[in-house]
């Protein structure tokens, strides 16, 4: 008879920090996309902010070798990723996220009939964003006249309701060129942001097994979990995970673990954990992969955590102060020239070791932004966002 594995919350917090650069930081000469492959991805639509979160987990590294690893060896790209939001991705990795985040179902369109796209427009679409990006760098206003040029005046119609204008019907799908794999970001030219097709290599991963093997990989990272866990990452159907986790449990391919008493799966055979539980002081930027994929939020976030470091139940609104893996605060920094302002509130008493700490990353920190940091230990007064 097999035992099922019993794994703390304290158990389970020390193997994600463990697993994400967060017990300790990779050491110098580590490569960022090794880091950002741990992570599961960058969230990446404040620039600024995923440079801090690859930057705060690897020894030495700063934004300019974010940077660079980004648009000069190419290692990072810069797309649309889970959720369909933008991420910093692994290049070596792109044909798994590819295959996997295509194969997911796509819920109802949340725009009126007249202004969704059908299936059909829609493959339309990426295909003609594909073609007009190969071998090409165009901006925003340029690849929407190629589009319409390559499928019809429909595609043009400002129809789409976006931060109080209308945008061209089109670019409802525009994620999904990304996931395609026909669509990534390029450097700016000047203010303006531009956009390529991406060239990782082969992009033919097998599809029938990338969703399983993105199971694995999120399991590893953010395990134990459970199929509505990740379904929430993904911003996939629950029903669509959980017949994919049941499959997977038949296969042997992921086992159930009681993670404190409450079934959650692991990678079959992948039940190690560390001896003790997670310790030290951490500043984790908005959007960070460890707040956004880490589940139950309520453990998560313990305590006032949760009224404060939330928005609607939503994880990176703030960015966060991690105590001993779990979040005890928010923080927010105000640049001026070389010198910025770190601004930490902590929601717990610190001990004299953890204000230390907390110093310690503050310093971190500034060489990450390449400036000159002051902390300041008191009420955050901005809002989410800010």
């Amino acid at each position: 008879m097999t035992t099922t594995r019993k794994i703390t919350w304290d158990a389970a917090s020390a193997r994600r920090a463990e697993r994400q650069f967060l017990a300790g930081p990779a050491r110098t000469g580590t490569p960022v996309a090794e880091v950002v492959g741990a992570m599961l991805g960058a969230h990446a639509q404040v620039p600024s902010a995923a440079e801090v979160s690859v930057g705060m987990r690897a020894d030495g590294v700063t934004r300019a070798d974010v940077r660079a690893a980004l648009w000069d060896d190419r290692s990072l790209i810069k797309t649309y990723g889970p959720r369909g939001t933008v991420h910093l991705l692994a290049a070596r990795e792109l044909p798994l996220f590819s295959a996997a985040l295509t194969a997911v179902p796509t819920g109802p369109s949340p725009f009126p009939p007249g202004v969704r796209l059908t299936e059909e427009q829609t493959g339309q679409v990426v295909a003609a964003i594909g073609d007009a990006l190969d071998g090409r760098y165009l901006t925003l206003d340029e690849l929407s006249e190629e589009v319409v040029a390559r499928t019809g005046p429909w595609a043009g119609d400002r129809v789409m309701p976006a931060f109080q204008d209308l945008w061209p019907r089109w670019r409802q799908v525009m994620h999904r060129a990304g996931w395609a794999g026909t669509l990534c970001f390029g450097p700016n030219r000047g203010r303006k942001a531009t956009y390529t097709r991406p060239v990782p290599g082969d992009l033919k991963a097998d599809p029938g097994d990338a969703p399983a093997a993105l199971v694995h990989r999120y399991l590893h990272a953010y395990g134990p979990a459970t199929p509505q866990h990740f379904a929430r990452w993904l911003a996939a159907p629950p029903g669509w995970a959980t017949a994919l986790f049941g499959e997977l449990a038949s296969a042997g391919r992921i086992e159930e673990v009681l993670l404190d008493g409450t079934p959650a799966w692991v990678a079959a055979g992948d039940t190690d954990v560390p001896e003790g539980p997670a310790r030290g002081v951490r500043l984790l930027p908005y959007f960070d992969a460890y707040v956004i994929a880490g589940q139950p939020r309520e453990r998560l976030f313990p305590g006032a955590a949760y009224e404060r470091a939330l928005g609607g139940g939503q994880a990176g609104n703030y960015p966060v102060l991690l105590v001993d893996g779990v979040v005890a605060g928010v923080w927010h920094q105000r640049r001026r020239g070389r010198r910025t302002t770190v601004t930490v509130e902590p929601l717990v008493r610190l001990t004299a070791r953890q204000e230390r700490e907390l110093g310690e990353q503050v310093e971190r920190l500034g060489e990450v932004l390449e400036a000159v940091p002051d902390l300041v230990v008191g009420k955050v007064t901005v809002g989410p966002h800010a």
